[in-house]
């Protein structure tokens, strides 16, 4: 009996220090996962309100792109934050006293009562770009795997540490190649001092020193929400190489309220570098318009284009390519905006009147700068939009993009849902009626380019079609069979139906419902009238870069025609 008690007992102490620990071994992790997921989410409270506070532009990533060290500990570090305007680096435990010991870039000078007309270097120690050489011994620089050598955040020159003497701590700063697009700090002073004494006069500060004979400051306006998603790496890159105030988020900033910037700067002098699709650009052209309205002619700037969007027609025609996917470098790119010749581009009203004799809505207007469709190709970007609005997350790639208009143009060609154009529309141009062959959309250019990369109305170049201006108040209609058509006009295997040239289109749909579109925008639309009317010129930039060989063809024809424009202007 007693050893009968003695095992039952030894058995119980057995089952419940296995019950212990099997509540240990369960409950332990728990507490650790809560514990590290308590301390994480403190350090992101931390690290959210030194980044509120502070002056710098800092952002965290859990990988660098590159080698990269801390700027106070010195340490190799993979994650961490950074800042976008000056580029010092720091690891998450120094990022407290990397605030307070380094100043950013200043967008404008401090002054003590005094105009300043120069600033000295502004040196971060360490992280140095690849390949960049000594300003003093011409060898390169940030070759050691440790925080070596110094950079200037505004000239971007860069120095050894045995090199950097005394006189270049205190040496002018000469801003460096951009000299020429950046918006000097002490620039910007005199201009707030001049406010401050009630001075609107801002011609007279173009005569300082600091003002050069060609200055010609950008303003960058990026839509971090286009195509590709490339828009926030570009504003950090830009922002190291300019005045940070000369850069602008669009999804943060209107472009009426970035470029009123233009209105402190010297009169006709300005650049805009739009990054984004045809529909940001679209957006930026507008508010230029309302600058007019205002009566601000003299500040208007010209438009440069990096393409973020899908279709980029307008960019293609301007000679700034079909699409940017970062393969040239930021600096080549503000170097191309400083060549770039200025052109002028056609700006149409396209108004679309309901039909009915108790229609007491207004019109709509429309601002167009690409084309007007009705037909297959207005379908296709309908059913698109219709799709993006659902899940926009889906259609943050440019080849996602154009897969999913690929995939409706197929469906198009089966169900035909356009046919009989011709029977349900009337077209005017100049007033004079057209007669229609059988088809299934219409559509109305005004520059070279349309449906991703294809020039239209020249098509396959077997017949002495004049080519396509953007700049002569002339727009050109043509006609497609379908989308398969489309399809075969884009690999060149056929031509559009050319309908004919005009200063002033009218469309009347008698009946039925169909999909038209406005520069990419697309909607249903009922019985009405559409007449397109010129409406102002947009002062844009022109590249003339890289070219195949139909675009060098094409624009040696049109030089001739661009040179007595500028003669007349």
């Amino acid at each position: 009996m007693e050893g009968s008690e003695s095992g039952g007992a030894s058995s119980g102490v057995a089952d419940g220090s296995l019950v212990l620990w099997t509540l240990c071994s369960v409950l332990l992790p728990v507490l650790l996962t809560l514990w590290c997921s308590f301390q994480r989410s403190r350090r992101q409270v931390l690290i959210r309100d030194i980044f509120r506070k502070s002056k710098h532009d800092w952002h965290y990533t859990d990988l660098f792109g590159q080698p990269s060290y801390c700027c106070v500990c010195a340490q190799h570090i993979l994650q961490g934050a950074f800042c976008s305007c000056c580029g010092l680096r720091a690891s998450e435990g120094c990022l407290k006293k990397a605030d307070q010991l380094f100043l950013c870039k200043e967008i404008m000078m401090r002054s003590n009562g005094t105009t300043p007309s120069s600033m000295p270097h502004h040196w971060i120690r360490g992280n140095v770009p690849l390949c960049s050489c000594c300003v003093v011994c011409k060898q390169q620089c940030g070759t050691q795997p440790k925080l070596c050598d110094y950079r200037c955040v505004w000239c971007q020159y860069t120095a050894h540490d045995e090199c950097m003497m005394d006189s270049l701590k205190t040496e002018e700063c000469t801003f460096g190649e951009f000299r020429d697009l950046i918006i000097p700090p002490c620039y910007l002073s005199t201009i707030n001092q001049m406010r401050k004494d009630k001075q609107t006069n801002y011609e007279k500060v173009i005569v300082a020193p600091y003002c050069r004979k060609h200055w010609m400051p950008v303003i960058v306006l990026a839509n971090t929400r286009s195509g590709n998603n490339m828009g926030e790496t570009l504003l950090g890159e830009f922002k190291i190489l300019l005045n940070p105030v000369q850069v602008f988020d669009l999804s943060k900033t209107t472009p009426a309220k970035a470029l009123q910037l233009c209105t402190l700067l010297p009169c006709n002098a300005v650049r805009v570098l739009v990054c984004g699709g045809d529909g940001t650009v679209g957006w930026v052209l507008d508010a230029i318009d309302a600058m007019k309205i205002k009566g601000q002619e003299r500040f208007i700037p010209q438009v440069a284009i990096l393409p973020l969007g899908t279709g980029n027609d307008l960019s293609n025609t301007l000679g700034w390519g079909a699409g940017y996917a970062g393969e040239v470098p930021v600096e080549q790119i503000l170097r191309n905006v400083m060549e770039a010749d200025g052109i002028k581009l056609d700006r149409w009203k396209v108004q679309v009147t309901n039909k009915g004799y108790y229609n007491l809505r207004k019109p709509k207007v429309f601002t167009m700068n690409n084309y007007f469709s009705i037909g297959p190709d207005a379908l296709m970007a309908l059913n698109f939009h219709a799709h993006r609005e659902k899940t926009p997350s889906l259609f943050s790639s440019r080849i996602i993009n154009k897969a999913v208009y690929f995939f409706y143009g197929t469906k198009d060609c089966l169900v035909q849902e356009c046919k009989d154009l011709n029977k349900k529309v009337e077209l005017e141009l100049d007033g004079e009626r057209i007669e229609l062959p059988n088809l299934e959309g219409i559509i109305v250019l005004n520059i070279g380019y349309w449906g991703g990369g294809c020039r239209l109305w020249e098509g396959m170049g077997d017949e002495p079609y004049p080519l396509a201006r953007h700049d002569d108040g002339l727009l050109e209609v043509v006609g497609v069979h379908g989308s398969f058509h489309c399809a075969q006009i884009q690999v060149k295997l056929a031509n559009p139906v050319r309908l004919g040239q005009a200063h002033t289109v009218r469309l009347i749909l008698k009946s039925s419902m169909m999909p038209m579109q406005v520069d990419g925008e697309p909607w249903a639309q009922g019985p009405c009238t559409v007449t397109i009317t010129h409406k102002t010129h947009a002062l844009m930039l022109y590249h003339s870069g890289e070219q195949t060989d139909d675009e060098a063809s094409s624009m040696s024809e049109q030089d001739p025609m661009r040179e007595q424009t500028d003669e007349d202007v």
